[in-house]
């Protein structure tokens, strides 16, 4: 798989520098955790869920979550298992006749469930990716990462773990450190198993009775965004201790009415003449998305929890790495700036400072690798319009 592999190859030529490389289940974990982009969450329960799950490969989705937490109700979590299992046989027969398949997981609610499902799941495990880990402290979140390790022992398959972080020790201030220090401790200890950690923004906001509109992004509402600080702060460092941090769901796909002006500026979209473009994506709330998009990234988180299918595409495109910013990198790594010091873009527009960028740089020749990085005239506009369906 790679991103934006449903895209014709000549079409990917025109808009890419250098194009998203390909990776699959068996790729080396740092590949993994930079390429799962707009992570799809769907119900466990849904009858025709193989379908779903390959029709949104086909449409550029790179990974799902398949969720028995709080996407279902309690009452129905047993009849998900049993899809589950069943919908993994489906699979396992469209993969061998040559259906794409993203990066799967599951969201399981006890540890338990763990090396139950691996049992039921048997060769079709195969097909999975992981698990990810709801609610996680350390008091909770080691029972998960000792059963995902037994599960990988029993079944000889590498899998991966993500915790999410949304309990209210990470939201209250004076439980907050003590928090995030254990869950430090915990994930550190199976580092190699973690592939990524997932903040739980609505139930950030439940603790407080908060509900972010479509006009506002996470960092608007301040006791979210320092939480979201805080994470990036003790767990995301670049230092080689941190973690993939993967930003918060966004909850919209269509406002019906708005309090304030959009966010997207018109002349992007006038250069592109995808002024309709711009209209749709107004009219389902992308306007907010992306700007949340771009403000994850600036602050140190790589990929999205998304709850419908039009936000992955948004997210994705706005992964790219510019050609302006490959150029910087690029630059910034030479062997021969070992030694440091300060130089010019290419752009002629910054200062580019050798030691200090070192590690954004290195960060951005990640996400190039997996995303791919844009022709010097392609902006976000055309990624978005190329790769919307139809």
């Amino acid at each position: 798989m790679r991103h934006f592999g449903h895209i014709a190859p000549e079409v990917r030529g025109r808009l890419f520098h250098q194009e998203p490389c390909e990776f699959d289940t068996d790729s080396p974990a740092r590949t993994l955790s930079a390429a799962l982009g707009a992570t799809l969450y769907s119900p466990a329960t849904r009858p025709r869920l193989a379908d779903d799950i390959v029709k949104q490969a086909g449409l550029g989705v790179v990974s799902m979550v398949l969720c028995l937490e709080d996407s279902i109700d309690d009452a129905d979590v047993v009849a998900g298992e049993e899809n589950l299992v069943r919908q993994f046989a489906e699979l396992d027969a469209r993969a061998a006749a040559g259906a794409g398949l993203p990066l799967l997981f599951i969201r399981v609610r006890t540890p338990e469930q763990i090396a139950d499902l691996v049992r039921r799941l048997g060769a079709t495990v195969r097909l999975l990716s992981g698990f990810v880990f709801p609610k996680f402290t350390e008091e909770r979140g080691i029972p998960f990462l000792e059963a995902l390790a037994g599960a990988e022992a029993a079944s000889g398959r590498r899998l991966f773990g993500m915790p999410v972080l949304e309990t209210p020790e990470l939201m209250y201030r004076e439980t907050r450190v003590d928090a995030l220090e254990s869950i430090a401790r915990s994930v550190e200890k199976y580092r190699d198993r973690v592939l990524a950690l997932r903040l739980g923004v609505t139930d950030f906001c439940s603790s407080y009775g908060l509900r972010r509109a479509p006009d506002m992004t996470a960092y608007d509402v301040q006791i979210i965004a320092s939480v979201i600080a805080d994470v990036v702060n003790m767990l995301g460092r670049a230092d080689g201790t941190g973690f993939t941090v993967t930003g918060p769901v966004w909850e919209y796909f269509r406002v019906p009415e708005r309090m304030f002006k959009p966010l997207l500026r018109t002349s992007p979209f006038l250069e592109g003449q995808a002024v309709e473009l711009r209209e749709r994506l107004i009219e389902h709330a992308m306007d907010g998305l992306l700007r949340e998009i771009s403000l994850d990234q600036a602050n140190g988180l790589l990929g999205k929890t998304c709850i419908h299918p039009t936000h992955v595409l948004p997210v994705h495109a706005l992964s790219v790495v510019s050609h302006e910013e490959f150029s910087d990198a690029a630059d910034i790594l030479r062997p021969e700036r070992g030694g440091g010091g300060v130089l010019r873009s290419s752009y002629t527009n910054k200062m580019n400072e050798v030691k200090p960028h070192r590690a954004w740089a290195e960060r951005t020749m990640l996400r190039a690798e997996v995303f791919g990085v844009a022709r010097e005239d392609v902006s976000f506009v055309d990624l978005l319009a190329a790769g919307i369906p139809g």
